[in-house]
């Protein structure tokens, strides 16, 4: 005769038939300046083709800091204290403020402005530490912009350059910059800012010189205001950020920055998977886009020679 209490005993200590119980989704953190981040939805198509998907396997803790540098570094340590298995940050200024919060947390870059000259790494193929992901071609990018407006203003003998003071790779682009102006037979002035407050007088200052906008997100948030400044004074830029010459900017050329969001799903994949950032090589874009907007050279009073015209992949008419 079976024992019924040795049976149900049985069926309850038993592995489920229909599979294990789910695993616990893993948590990231996301450190960025505003919640309107351009190309964060390539970011989120990346993770899905490679199983991720927010609210089934994966947490999102997404953070803004806003303009106060100290709240970056106050986020990030409660992100860590989370915790968080890794922690993305996007430009310069945010990945530093990420690793200082939280150095023991692994940090995936989104388009550091230059990660060897800043410092956040020993390597590109052997990064090392808690730092990996995307970096800009940096001094390169800088020299091809400063390149592209001469040549859209071959008059000038003076570009200007503008930057936010508070930003840690100011000084050695500045210096790379430098030495390219030099082999073009340009000099350069140096215009640097503290807040958005600063802008009319900036520009004011930059009247007639072409002016080189360095990558900064205190810029980004301010491009229609930068554009409109910039019809205003004459003043023909060229900037990081396709969005610049959507808002009426003269000139864009860089990577995209769509391709560093995406890119960077790959790094949070296999971090998730075991892997350690400092083994990771940091990956740099391949192709650059130049785009120009002809309304706004118009505007300005501007004749764009045909030679750089042709180089474009987009032209605003």
């Amino acid at each position: 005769m079976i024992d019924r209490r040795c049976v149900l005993v049985g069926l309850l200590s038993a592995p489920r038939a229909w599979g294990q119980p789910a695993l616990k989704p893993a948590r990231i953190g996301v450190l960025i300046y505003g919640p309107n981040v351009q190309d964060y939805e390539e970011f989120l198509g990346g993770l899905r083709e490679l199983g991720w998907v927010e609210g089934r396997n994966l947490i999102i803790e997404k953070r803004f800091v806003g303009d106060s540098p100290q709240r970056g570094r106050e986020l990030a340590a409660a992100l860590q204290a989370l915790p968080v298995a890794l922690i993305l940050a996007s430009g310069t200024t945010m990945i530093r403020l990420a690793r200082d919060g939280a150095p023991a947390t692994p940090i995936v870059m989104i388009n550091a402005g230059d990660a060897l000259g800043s410092g956040f790494i020993a390597s590109l193929r052997r990064p090392g530490g808690n730092l990996t992901g995307t970096t800009a071609a940096g001094e390169e990018v800088l020299a091809k912009q400063l390149e592209l407006l001469s040549l859209a203003a071959p008059q000038a003998k003076t570009i200007g350059v503008l930057l936010n003071r508070a930003n840690p790779a100011n000084g050695f682009f500045f210096n790379a910059l430098s030495a390219r102006a030099r082999e073009l037979g340009l000099q350069l002035e140096r215009i640097e800012i503290d807040h958005v407050g600063e802008l009319d007088a900036a520009l004011v200052r930059a009247k007639g010189t072409p002016l080189l906008i360095m990558g900064d997100p205190m810029f980004i948030r301010e491009r229609t205001r930068i554009a409109e400044l910039s019809i205003a004074h004459r003043v023909p830029g060229i900037f990081g950020a396709r969005e610049y010459v959507a808002a009426g900017g003269l000139m864009f050329y860089n990577s995209s920055y769509a391709w560093h969001w995406r890119t960077a799903a790959g790094f949070v994949d296999k971090i998730l998977k075991g892997a350690k950032p400092g083994d990771l090589p940091v990956q740099q874009p391949t192709q650059f886009d130049l785009a120009i907007n002809l309304k706004t050279a118009k505007a300005m009073g501007i004749t764009i020679p045909s030679a750089l015209l042709q180089r474009a992949n987009e032209v605003v008419e």
